[in-house]
């Protein structure tokens, strides 16, 4: 990214998956926009018509316990008696507009790049798995066979054997 001050992978580490999305929380967005937590709620609040359930919603205390605990780096927020915010990619971008700062711009960028990569990542890793089944399915089908062989040299024969040697009749 030239001219970006924010090192490659930073925000990628800012991303988590919560109740099924991709989210970023109030907290490590405010510090990448160059405001204080405070003041991103304030202005979320204030302009809270423009974040709809599917931009941001606030996490439960058993969530924010979860991710506290998963993401040493969120230590802090344990003994916050608030429960954080979580926004995810386009929540994001709607805060830099109502942040309205150079920061709030250049970082809202490199998150939209961020949040695409990670996409890319994941639709990679499900091209991967499906060239992975299609291997499986295709030698699946190749060890059938060898397997049937052997399952019929192992069989009884259909008809009992002929002795062999001299009838002596008695």
């Amino acid at each position: 990214m030239p001219g970006s001050i924010i090192p490659s992978g930073f925000i990628e580490n800012k991303i988590y998956l919560i109740q099924g999305e991709k989210m970023m929380l109030d907290s490590e967005l405010a510090e990448l926009y160059g405001v204080t937590t405070k003041r991103l709620n304030e202005q979320v609040k204030r302009n809270i018509d423009r974040f709809p359930s599917d931009f941001m919603f606030q996490l439960t205390e058993a969530e924010k316990s979860e991710v506290v605990a998963n993401c040493y780096h969120l230590k802090k927020l344990k003994f916050s008696h608030n429960l954080p915010y979580a926004f995810t990619e386009h929540g994001a971008i709607m805060v830099a507009s109502v942040i309205n700062s150079k920061i709030a711009v250049d970082a809202s960028i490199n998150i939209v790049r961020a949040f695409i990569k990670l996409r890319q990542m994941l639709s990679s890793n499900a091209e991967l798995a499906k060239k992975l089944e299609n291997l499986e399915k295709k030698y699946d089908a190749q060890f059938k066979i060898v397997f049937d062989a052997i399952r019929r040299l192992m069989a009884p024969p259909d008809k009992p054997a002929r002795k062999i040697g001299f009838n002596v009749a008695k």
